[in-house]
Parts: structure tokens; sequence; C-alpha cells
């Protein structure tokens, strides 16, 4: 069997998190994950990306949860695309 990719343990750590901003009306996507420098980039959808407790969400929340589950992902940061 071979071992899950980056992007889908990103994503399986990003579905822990999805509930808690789904039921206030927001969501995040993955855009990128660029791993010469471990870097996560999201994209806030719905009421996230007006949000301005999203860079506390973005912290305490969906970095942190990311980057327990997957040790490549050194930071996460929340892009326009």
């Amino acid at each position: 069997m071979e071992a899950e990719s980056v992007e889908a343990r990103i994503e399986s750590a990003l579905s822990q998190v999805r509930p808690y901003l789904q039921a206030d009306g927001g969501d995040v996507q993955m855009l990128r994950f660029r791993a010469d420098s471990g870097r996560l980039e999201l994209k806030w959808l719905g009421t996230c990306s007006i949000c301005p407790l999203s860079i506390l969400t973005l912290r305490a929340g969906v970095e942190r949860t990311v980057m327990h589950a997957v040790s490549e992902v050194k930071r996460v940061e929340a892009v326009t695309d």
C-alpha cells in the first residue's frame, strides 16, 4: 500500500476543522503546499473571508491541527489566490 500523499493528509486534517468553520457559515480551501518551505497556502471561504477573528482561527485552530497531523507543514498562511 502506498503512503498517503502530503496533500491528502492535509485535506484529512482540514476535514477535522471544517465542521467548526461551516457552523459559522465559513470554510477553507487548500490552494497549494510548497514542499520546499513547508508553507501551506489556504483561502478562506464564506464568512471566514470577512471575519476579523480569522487570524486567530488560522493560528489556534487550523494551523495547530494541520501541523500536528502533517509534519511536513511548517507554516500555514491565508492568501487571496
